[in-house]
């Protein structure tokens, strides 16, 4: 029989070579923080930082003080390790030296 005071949730981390899933019981009104530490992945993962990091909930961006439902599934965001912006403004300026594109053959 369930247990009307738990929720089940997922916690998710995904590196380069390697994803981790944890599904876990919590109680009812958790926290995505208290969700996090309760699923134990910090302890396999301690550069999980709830300070600094970035958290979701079903790809969408959510605060460590969201309040967790049923079947939510916590996904724990890795820092960029190149800005984006960045980049494309770099190609843009590379692609200007060299001349990319056709010409006379």
């Amino acid at each position: 029989m369930p247990d009307s005071n738990k929720i089940n949730i997922e916690v998710v981390y995904g590196l380069p070579h390697e994803q981790t899933l944890l599904k876990v019981q919590v109680p009812s009104g958790t926290s995505l923080g208290e969700g996090v530490k309760l699923s134990g992945i910090m302890d396999k993962y301690p550069e999980i930082d709830l300070d600094k990091g970035k958290f979701g909930i079903f790809g969408k961006l959510s605060k460590t003080d969201t309040e967790l439902r049923e079947q939510d599934r916590i996904e724990i965001y890795r820092p960029l390790l190149a800005d984006p912006k960045e980049v494309r403004k770099r190609r843009a300026e590379e692609g200007k030296v060299m001349k990319k594109g056709g010409g006379d053959a």
